[in-house]
């Protein structure tokens, strides 16, 4: 097979590559800027395209296929050539599900927690050496690639809400046809694509319906009750938060100790145990290797750490992200005070009308910071917003908002740590600052 990738630099784009190649199919690609780290895989497997840009004559009918990225643009030139050309059109969860049509296809949804379950259940998977395809949103600790595409009879997939390519409007996990499906929450996000939360709603509605055989959902979430209440075809079963102990700050299920914590982990992990039922898997055999499992990459992800103080990462962009990673550092170190600091990055949090979502999602930490830089607002072509409306959007007098990230790195070295952790909250980079050194 001859496939090319329109806009390969992407996160899960650059994966797909890499796994269609270990399938030894011929692969290119191209794209208009492409970063860290995906350059350095794709140089690595000499999939790096020789320029930057896009070139209409790489589009040939030599090719089998072409699958296009988000990134690009609905009047890319090798898009507008593939057209004319007649060549088959692929976004890339529409080409996995063409990957994975005589597998079983699990696939976990929801507004947060899709990445944390779906890494779980490849631990636990990987560990008991089951072979499974899978793809998922970030990349894990011994797995090569975020993408794998073999002869394996089971596939594991995150299926992520937003829109498929700039020419497919459909959202990604309407492609897949699961027979086995989760759905951990519905939070309202992704404002510029799903305008108000009926239409949000409505997309995990027709994702249920397409559910083949069982739907595994967190009976904790007020809307997905009311759509576990409506007809449905597949099997339905619920899950709450584990029970659970902390001692010493460690979180132990069933005497089994965890690198993990928080409530909503411990959603998730039930919704990972769930899973592995489904597929065969004991319940002794699970906690026996999900005790080794230390998170995804930025999710309550460990910094750096003394003896009375501690650094903790997250991806934590909505509010209800907010609230849960916030109330899980409050509660398994109770002892210390929490500095909590996020980063509003995306569409929806630079969005004047989302903002008031916002409202009472770090009351439960001790020192809460709002930081935006400006120049993303202008990026993203939104309206301006002032510190006032945040001040006011997330209801605490004593917030303190930085739009200088220098200003922001400033104020954090120079807080007296002991006794205290720090989390850092973003899907971006905060301008750049380098996280381990906020506290020495």
């Amino acid at each position: 097979m001859n496939i090319h990738l329109i806009a390969i630099g992407g996160s899960a784009m650059h994966n797909l590559a890499l796994a269609l190649l270990q399938k030894k199919y011929s692969i290119s690609g191209s794209d208009d800027a492409i970063f860290s780290p995906s350059k350095e895989r794709l140089e690595k497997y000499g999939l790096l395209p020789k320029e930057i840009g896009w070139f209409p004559e790489k589009i040939t009918t030599k090719l089998d296929a072409i699958i296009l990225g988000m990134h690009a643009k609905e009047d890319n030139p090798e898009l507008l050539k593939a057209k004319e050309l007649g060549i088959p059109i692929y976004s890339y969860p529409e080409y996995i599900y063409e990957q994975s049509k005589n597998k079983k296809r699990v696939v976990i949804g929801g507004s947060h927690g899709k990445t944390s379950i779906t890494a779980m259940i490849l631990h636990v998977l990987q560990n008991l050496k089951i072979d499974c395809d899978y793809m998922v949103g970030a990349q894990l600790e011994g797995f090569e690639t975020m993408v794998k595409l073999t002869d394996a009879p089971i596939i594991i997939l995150e299926g992520d809400e937003y829109l498929s390519s700039p020419i497919d409007k459909r959202p990604k996990f309407h492609l897949y046809h699961p027979d086995i499906a989760v759905l951990s929450g519905i939070a309202w996000d992704h404002i510029n694509v799903f305008p108000n939360f009926d239409i949000y709603v409505d997309q995990f509605r027709i994702f249920k319906d397409m559910i083949l055989d069982t739907l595994i959902y967190c009976s904790e979430d007020k809307e997905l009750n009311k759509l576990a209440m409506e007809q449905t075809k597949c099997k339905l079963i619920p899950y709450t938060t584990l029970e659970h102990e902390i001692k010493n700050g460690v979180t132990f299920v069933k005497n089994t100790e965890l690198l993990i914590f928080g409530n909503h982990n411990l959603q998730n992990m039930n919704a990972a145990l769930l899973v592995c039922k489904e597929l065969g898997i004991t319940e002794k055999d699970f906690l026996k290797k999900i005790s080794s499992f230390k998170g995804a990459s930025k999710r309550l992800e460990l910094v750096k750490k003394h003896e009375s103080s501690a650094i903790y990462k997250d991806f934590a962009h909505s509010p209800s992200k907010l609230k849960a990673t916030t109330s899980a550092m409050k509660k398994q170190f109770n002892d210390r005070k929490l500095v909590s600091c996020i980063e509003l990055h995306t569409f929806s949090s630079l969005n004047e009308e989302f903002l008031s979502q916002y409202k009472g999602s770090m009351d439960e930490t001790d020192t809460a910071i709002v930081y935006f830089n400006p120049e993303s607002i202008i990026h993203k072509k939104l309206k301006p917003i002032r510190k006032e409306q945040v001040y006011s959007c997330f209801g605490r007098k004593d917030l303190l908002v930085f739009t200088d990230s220098n200003i922001l790195e400033e104020y954090l070295k120079n807080i007296e740590w002991k006794d205290r952790n720090l989390l850092m909250m973003s899907s971006g980079n905060f301008n750049g600052i380098k996280i381990e050194n906020l506290i020495t």
